[in-house]
C-alpha cells in the first residue's frame, strides 16, 4: 500500500496519496510543499496527474531505484556544486572538506553502531563492523579513513588540534541531526540511508549515468597535491564501490517495506546535499580569513 512520502500516512491507492498531498499543499503545509517541489514539480498538478507522477517516481527495484535517484540528485544535468568544485579543488576547499567531514565520520560510525544494535543478522553485523574498522579504526597496515582525512588536513598546513577543535557549521549540524533521527527507524532503512551515500565516490559512477566523477581523477597522479591528499582520495575511490554495492544488495535482501526505505533514503539525500554545501561554506570562510595554521 502506498504512503505519503512526507507524513507517511498509508493509503490504498496512489490517487488517494495524490489527493492528500494536493490538499496539504493547498493548506501551504511546509513539509508536503517542499517534498513536492524537490522531487516532483514546482508546478501545481491535478490529483490525477500527481497520482501518476508519484507511482512512476516510486516504481522500480530498490537497489536500482536508489542508484538512479542518487545520480539524478547529485550527478545529473546539474551536478552538486561541491562535486563541480572538486574538479579543480583549492587548498581551502580541501580543508573545508576535512573540517566538516571529521564530524560526519564520527557520526557515521555512531549510526552504523545503531544498525548493529538493532539487527540479529550476523552478515549485517559483520559487514558493519568491517565498515567501522575501515572508516574509523584502521589496521596495522591500513590507516582508517578518519586518520587519512586528518593527515590530508595537516599536509595542507592546518594543525590537527585546530581541525579537531573546530565545531561543525550549521548545515553539517542539521544534517547530522537528520541522520540521528533516521537511526531510530528500522535498520534496513538506516543502512540504505547511510550506505547509499557511499555512491558519491564510486569509481564506476559514470556507468550509472553520472556526468562527472566525485573529483578530477587526474589528482590521483598529479604532483600538484601532497601525497596525503592523494592517499585520502584514493582510499575512498577504491573502497566505496564495494561498500555501496554490497550494502544495497543486503538492504534489498532484507527490506520488507521497500517504499518506506525509499522515503528514508530521500531524506538522507536532502541531508547530504545540505552537508556538502557546508564543505563549500567552510572553504569560503577560510578564504575570507586568509590564514591557515
Amino acid at each position: 500500500m502506498p504512503l505519503c512520502p512526507s507524513c507517511e500516512t498509508r493509503f490504498e491507492t496512489w490517487d488517494q496519496v495524490a489527493s492528500h498531498m494536493v490538499s496539504m499543499a493547498e493548506k501551504s503545509n511546509p513539509s508536503h510543499v517542499m517534498w513536492l517541489n524537490r522531487n516532483i514539480s514546482l508546478q501545481e498538478l491535478t490529483p490525477s496527474e500527481l497520482g501518476k507522477r508519484l507511482e512512476t517516481f516510486f516504481s522500480g527495484s530498490l537497489k536500482a531505484w536508489i542508484i538512479t535517484k542518487f545520480i539524478e540528485k547529485f550527478y545529473g544535468e546539474t551536478p552538486h556544486p561541491f562535486m563541480m568544485a572538486m574538479q579543480k579543488p583549492t587548498k581551502e576547499l580541501l580543508l573545508g572538506y576535512v573540517i566538516e567531514h571529521q564530524h560526519f565520520l564520527v557520526n557515521w560510525v555512531k549510526v552504523l553502531s545503531k544498525i548493529i544494535y538493532d539487527t540479529n543478522e550476523i552478515e549485517i553485523i559483520r559487514y558493519e563492523l568491517e565498515n567501522i574498522t575501515t572508516e574509523f579504526v584502521g589496521t596495522e597496515s591500513s590507516p582508517a579513513h578518519y586518520e587519512l582525512l586528518l593527515r590530508m588536513g595537516e599536509s595542507l598546513g592546518m594543525r590537527r588540534e585546530r581541525i579537531l577543535s573546530t565545531p561543525p557549521l550549521k548545515g553539517t549540524t542539521e544534517a547530522i541531526k537528520t541522520w540521528r533521527e533516521i537511526s531510530n527507524r528500522h535498520w534496513t532503512e538506516v543502512m540504505a540511508a547511510m550506505h547509499s551515500l557511499e555512491l558519491v565516490a564510486d569509481k564506476n559512477i559514470r556507468r550509472y549515468g553520472a556526468k562527472i566523477h566525485y573529483f578530477n581523477e587526474r589528482i590521483l597522479e598529479s604532483d600538484e597535491f601532497p601525497t596525503a591528499v592523494r592517499d585520502f582520495l584514493r582510499e575512498g575511490y577504491e573502497a566505496d564501490q564495494y561498500h555501496a554495492e554490497m550494502a544495497l544488495d543486503l538492504v534489498e535482501k532484507y527490506a520488507q517495506d521497500q517504499e518506506r526505505v525509499k522515503i528514508t533514503v530521500l531524506r538522507s539525500f536532502d541531508a547530504f546535499s545540505k552537508y556538502l554545501h557546508s564543505r563549500l561554506e567552510r572553504a569560503w570562510l577560510l578564504e575570507a580569513q586568509g590564514v591557515i595554521a
